[in-house]
């Protein structure tokens, strides 16, 4: 019986949040709320950003090291794998122009899906990151070489590079 029980829940119920006693009554224990029609957002908490700056006095060779570092440091797996191998692939052939282009491209958005989104072209660029650097990474994105692209780069090239 507890077999037959347990296989139950297992089928109807696996998606469903865990639910719990607490002081006002049963809350989720998964605390996210999701975009239910119902839901007021009174939960929701945003955390204001600074605005991004660009850096007009750094050197370039400083430049692209921390657009390396930036592409390799996203908020999500994605973006990181993806942006990583962009930079690896383009970052040191970049104009100054370009560079300016990535760094607002990458640092700008608050949030990181934009990016992946406008460059899998699944979202429309919105004019003010439309250019010669977000049509490369669009190009790439399209990965029409079909590359294994399953992971960030080793640091091992930068090595090689400055040599």
């Amino acid at each position: 019986m507890l077999a037959s029980l347990v296989a139950k829940r297992l089928v109807t119920g696996m998606c469903q949040a865990v639910w719990r006693p607490a002081f006002t009554g049963m809350v989720s224990s998964r605390g996210y709320k999701g975009d239910a029609p119902d839901d007021n957002k009174a939960d929701l908490i945003e955390v204001p950003l600074p605005p991004w700056m660009e850096k007009t006095d750094e050197p370039i060779d400083i430049k692209r090291r921390r657009l390396l570092y930036e592409s390799r440091k996203r908020g999500m797996l994605e973006n990181c794998i993806l942006l990583s191998l962009f930079a690896k692939r383009y970052l040191n052939t970049m104009t100054d122009s370009q560079l300016q282009q990535y760094d607002r491209l990458i640092n700008e958005p608050s949030n990181d899906w934009d990016i992946y989104y406008w460059a899998t072209e699944a979202q429309p660029t919105p004019e003010v990151y439309q250019g010669e650097v977000m049509e490369m990474l669009k190009e790439f994105t399209k990965n029409k070489n079909h590359e294994q692209r399953l992971d960030a780069p080793s640091l091992e090239y930068l090595d090689k590079e400055t040599q």
